[in-house]
């Protein structure tokens, strides 16, 4: 399928959709709460079957935070960008680790650097930082007291 096949399809199961131009691969903009039930549609539906979530991150722009999943149709050969707007002030976007095995760990680096909380996650916790450190070291905002970094 084609980024504009891709594009009419997509719009035609959520006309609420927004799409980013110019980029090489089709950029969708959801709003969190429709995330989860496009996530399935785009992991079971026979059109897209994006079986490969090959990465997650977060975006801090300073007066929000942006979830950014990079998914592929191992089948049908094509990649999709989908970007979710989060509150800074309370990040939080349903788990994605019930549909890719991969988010489980990925979503637990997010949470660990820039504290998103990742709602339904079987295991959230911090991976390599200790449980009493305090902030989120990503995000802009972070004073780090040793190395004092500020962005």
């Amino acid at each position: 399928m084609t980024n504009e096949e891709l594009k009419i399809a997509l719009f035609n199961i959520n006309a609420s959709l927004t799409f980013e131009e110019g980029g090489e691969w089709l950029n969708v903009l959801v709003p969190v709460n429709e995330f989860k039930p496009l996530a399935k549609t785009l992991f079971s539906e026979p059109e897209f079957i994006c079986n490969y979530l090959f990465c997650l991150t977060c975006v801090d722009w300073k007066t929000h935070l942006t979830m950014v999943y990079h998914l592929t149709s191992l089948q049908w050969q094509h990649n999709l960008v989908i970007k979710v707007v989060l509150n800074r002030d309370n990040p939080a976007i349903e788990t994605v680790s019930d549909i890719w095995k991969t988010a489980e760990f990925l979503e637990r680096e997010v949470y660990e650097l820039f504290g998103v909380n990742f709602i339904h996650h079987p295991d959230l916790r911090r991976l390599i930082l200790t449980d009493d450190f305090n902030g989120w070291p990503l995000r802009k905002d972070f004073e780090d007291p040793v190395n004092m970094i500020k962005l």
